[in-house]
């Protein structure tokens, strides 16, 4: 049985764990040539769980010409096809009350989840325009669409991400390019993990199915954008319902 993405190539950013690496697992399970991103390198353990032999790549996405070269040294290659589905998913979290946070703990999460963002999709989006084909992922947050006590930065952050895919998702719409975003909200992770039972029932009483949910079903849902051709500008909530 062929897979939904057999013979296309996928860059995942922020893939060497969690929500990333599982979104890069299961588009390799579909059958798609993955390009594996971290900026300090992808441990040969993970590597090897792949059905197909993945691209690594590293670049810092802060840094535009760490991120240039990166992509020219791919399509420098003869042989490389081109990149069909990017997946924006890293990013990083500094969170403070409003009142606590310096200047540097707001600029930091900004240029990392959203300038970091555009840094990296804008020469992979030229290539698209060019190809006239392509598919983007922005990896963003309920907290984007209700806010977050202590998380001005992040809200922020992922809130301009979403204006980002509508946009892109209208310029990109010209050359038959979907772009979407995913809004997640709580899920099983190393954060999750030293949360208190107490901080864990709380959070819980506010989800109507009761759970926190698993990152596969991120994976899911990203498999499903990165399947269609007639989803574009739209924000996936993936929540257990937190946002009713």
């Amino acid at each position: 049985m062929v897979g939904k993405l057999a013979g296309k190539v996928a860059l995942v950013t922020g893939s060497s764990r969690g929500i990333g690496l599982s979104i890069a697992k299961k588009f390799d399970d579909a059958g798609a040539k993955v390009i594996l991103h971290s900026r300090n390198g992808i441990d040969q353990n993970i590597i090897q769980t792949f059905k197909q032999q993945p691209i690594i790549l590293k670049f810092d996405i802060n840094s535009s010409q760490s991120i240039e070269k990166a992509i020219l040294t791919l399509y420098n290659d003869v042989e490389f096809p081109g990149i069909d589905i990017l997946v924006n998913n890293a990013g990083i979290t500094r969170d403070r009350l409003a009142i606590n946070m310096s200047s540097d703990d707001f600029s930091t999460v900004i240029d990392t989840n959203l300038n970091g963002t555009f840094n990296v999709t804008q020469p992979i989006f030229k290539k698209m325009i060019k190809s006239r084909k392509g598919t983007i992922i922005n990896m963003s947050s309920i907290v984007g669409l209700s806010g977050n006590i202590g998380q001005v930065n992040y809200a922020a952050s992922k809130a301009g991400l979403i204006g980002m895919t509508k946009a892109l998702a209208r310029e990109g719409a010209l050359r038959n390019i979907c772009v979407n975003a995913i809004a997640p909200g709580m899920f099983d992770s190393d954060m999750t993990k030293d949360l208190s039972d107490k901080i864990k029932d709380a959070i819980l009483s506010t989800i109507p199915l009761k759970r926190f949910g698993k990152v596969d079903e991120i994976a899911d849902v990203a498999l499903f954008l990165a399947s269609s051709q007639y989803i574009t500008g739209q924000t996936i909530v993936i929540d257990g319902g937190q946002s009713i």
